[in-house]
């Protein structure tokens, strides 16, 4: 309701997901705000004053007392460690203040444990930013549901996935100036870990969807569309077979539309939105959706403009953010073989620097990496090409600009 919004206690779904949004700004490295930044991070979300307290800011990330900020690392499984050493190699090129606190956990190279789990988490409360690749999940059951990936996220509430889909300019695909936000709620849905065998050969899988993590990656979807200065907002759904559970969600999606008049809200069905995003995807702009429909469209529409190799993505809680490739792919066939792409990786490094208010160094990172691709000269062979990750590294730190860095 309108006027509870104002009333909300702070551990509400609406100071959760205004919290949310608020991460993706970054406080500064010495914990205060020029008026101008102050400004540039006011969130203008709400359409009514009854629905909308005074801007709060997230907590600040935290740093060295040599004013480095520190980040937590977790280079996951596959070609994830490339990834990262390439991320070391040009912030140390380039003299970006952040120290990382690296962690290895993986499920499949005898590197996880709850002891580990607790220090990355221990990691993440005190930097409360980290960049991470993806944590292989096995498939075989050794009698644990809930894979480290999804403890991570429910343990720090990471409820809200953002996946920025844009067309790289000088690299053609089927659809080119493509540019739509894929939000996901990554906390229930599919994804709940509540699976067991009621009688002999029967499996009953269970799908949490609650009113309260609905409005709330509602309200995030909503609050995204209006900080960017987007137009319109998709609810993607099952609701005409899921009556119940999807039928929240898009009820949930209907009802925070009707709070914000200026942002256009329609909804469709998953199967028709995956067919539609492959035949015209310009008529989105932001969706948002449950858990599984999130993981496949993700990975759908990076496929439109080049594959996993080159889409970042980003989660939020009230608290933190992770940044991260945008399809969570260990491309493990790529390990050790210096083919992986570093491009997602470098894009999402540079959104984490935005986050932390390093614009200068985040500019530097990402325009180094879009004039690469906008050469031609040095493509992996994911975007056809037959450049090997250590040419496009030293390309990159060619390009790395002002002159005095190179």
């Amino acid at each position: 309701h309108p006027e509870a919004a104002g009333r909300a206690s702070p551990g509400s779904t609406w100071w959760s997901a205004m919290a949310a949004l608020r991460v993706l700004g970054a406080a500064s490295k010495n914990f205060s705000f020029a008026p101008s930044v102050v400004s540039s991070r006011t969130l203008l979300t709400s359409p009514s004053p009854r629905t909308s307290p005074q801007p709060q800011f997230s907590s600040p990330a935290f740093t060295r007392p040599d004013g480095d900020f520190r980040v937590t690392m977790i280079p996951g499984d596959g070609v994830g460690p490339e990834l990262m050493h390439i991320v070391k190699e040009v912030f140390k090129a380039a003299e970006i203040p952040v120290q990382f606190d690296e962690h290895h956990v993986s499920e499949v190279q005898n590197m996880a444990s709850e002891e580990k789990l607790d220090k990355v988490l221990d990691s993440m409360r005190l930097n409360r930013v980290a960049i991470k690749g993806k944590i292989y999940t096995p498939m075989e059951y050794k009698g644990e549901l809930s894979s480290y990936e999804m403890k991570l996220r429910k343990k720090l509430d990471l409820f809200a996935n953002v996946v920025h889909v844009n067309s790289l300019p000088g690299y053609s695909t089927r659809h080119n100036n493509l540019d739509l936000v894929i939000i996901r709620e990554q906390t229930e849905g599919e994804y709940s870990s509540l699976e067991y065998e009621s009688s002999h050969g029967v499996i009953e899988c269970l799908k949490i969807i609650t009113r309260e993590k609905s409005r709330r990656i509602a309200k995030f979807a909503f609050d995204y569309a209006t900080k960017k200065g987007r137009s319109k907002v998709t609810a993607v759904h099952k609701a005409n077979i899921m009556k119940l559970g999807d039928g929240l969600f898009l009820q949930c999606c209907k009802e925070m539309a009707e709070l914000y008049p200026n942002i256009k809200y329609e909804s469709v069905i998953i199967d028709n939105c995956c067919m539609q995003l492959v035949s015209n995807p310009y008529q989105f702009d932001v969706l948002v959706m449950p858990n599984l429909y999130g993981n496949i469209i993700d990975n759908l529409a990076a496929g439109l403009v080049g594959g996993a190799g080159v889409v970042p993505g980003e989660s939020f809680s009230a608290e933190y953010a992770v940044f991260e490739t945008g399809a969570r792919h260990p491309f493990s066939q790529a390990m050790g073989r210096n083919i992986a792409n570093p491009t997602a990786m470098l894009l999402s490094s540079a959104n984490m620097l935005k986050h932390l208010n390093l614009e200068f160094h985040s500019n530097l990172v990402s325009e180094a990496v879009k004039k690469v691709i906008k050469l031609g000269k040095v493509r992996t062979r994911d975007m056809g090409g037959y450049s090997t990750t250590s040419d496009f590294l030293k390309s990159i730190l060619d390009n790395l600009h002002p002159p005095r860095l190179r």
